[in-house]
């Protein structure tokens, strides 16, 4: 690992001279993607919903001598976006790289149990399948796959004519295999893989390359109720979860970095479309037994 100012890259495309949007660009996930993309001499547009949190990301990458642009932006709001887009057209220029970040789960789509109970679906205060109103199950859904295609629609436009760009999504481990609990997430998810592939054929002979990233288990604010107590302690599901992972941990946003590159660097990875890679420490190769 060599590092590059306070960033640790595995490898270090040069993407001098390209504009890369990132959405949910304040995240745990991608905010590590936009300040390795900087490092690598991109100019990075974060879109965030806050623009507070936009701004001092922009900060933090500019003081490591580098450009950046945090911006609002709803994925949900199509004029939103095109905002987006007209500032960062005017700052930086068309986009060559989008990363459709934005993403997340809501207790409004979360069941309480993993499995249905006859005796206790209809007791006041538990939450069961029934329980989840078509609003929450369409807020997390949307947010996941129609701000994926949203966001594709108003900066892939600028991708039109220009060989060599790339889109780049981010699944889940629950397109493969959904989890329990948490059924718009997995369903959406499984909807962002899916699209990759049809937007990779799609766009094949327009030179657009689009791949997706599949992280498995990391802990960030979004789903922190599902994996620690109150008082710092891992729930059940975590020790599930840890059990289930072959390397016994969970992952770290820097350990998604190399695969991240690999499939935006041109000179790496030009041959290499409409796949959705796993970043999951053995989850999807263990059976459990």
């Amino acid at each position: 690992m060599r590092e590059d100012g306070n960033m640790k890259l595995p490898f270090k495309p040069d993407f001098r001279g390209k504009v890369a949007v990132i959405t949910g660009g304040t995240g745990v996930l991608c905010s590590v993607f936009a300040k390795a993309l900087a490092a690598c001499g991109a100019k990075v547009a974060i879109l965030g919903r806050s623009e507070e949190k936009a701004k001092k990301l922009e900060a933090e990458i500019k003081a490591e001598g580098f450009e950046a642009l945090g911006l609002s932006a709803n994925v949900l709001d199509k004029e939103s976006l095109e905002a987006a887009h007209g500032l960062v057209l005017e700052r930086f220029g068309k986009c060559d790289i989008l990363i459709n970040g934005a993403g997340g789960n809501s207790p409004e789509a979360t069941t309480d149990a993993e499995f249905f109970d006859a005796e206790k679906f209809d007791l006041p205060g538990h939450k069961s399948f029934f329980d989840i109103t078509q609003e929450g199950f369409e807020n997390v859904f949307g947010l996941n796959m129609t701000g994926t295609v949203l966001a594709t629609q108003v900066f892939a436009r600028d991708m039109i004519g220009r060989p060599g760009s790339v889109i780049l999504n981010v699944s889940s481990m629950n397109a493969f295999t959904p989890l329990t609990k948490i059924p718009a997430y997995s369903a959406a998810k499984a909807a962002v893989s899916n699209f990759t592939r049809w937007l990779a054929v799609h766009f094949a002979k327009a030179g657009i390359r689009v791949n997706a990233i599949a992280p498995g288990f990391f802990s960030t604010a979004q789903n922190a109720a599902l994996l620690w107590n109150p008082d710092g302690t891992p729930t059940p599901r975590t020790q599930k979860i840890l059990n289930h992972t072959p390397l016994g941990r969970f992952g770290e946003p820097e350990e998604l970095v190399g695969t991240m590159l690999w499939l935006l660097d041109n000179e790496s990875s030009r041959f290499v479309t409409g796949i959705i890679v796993p970043v999951d420490g053995g989850f999807s190769a263990y059976s459990g037994v």
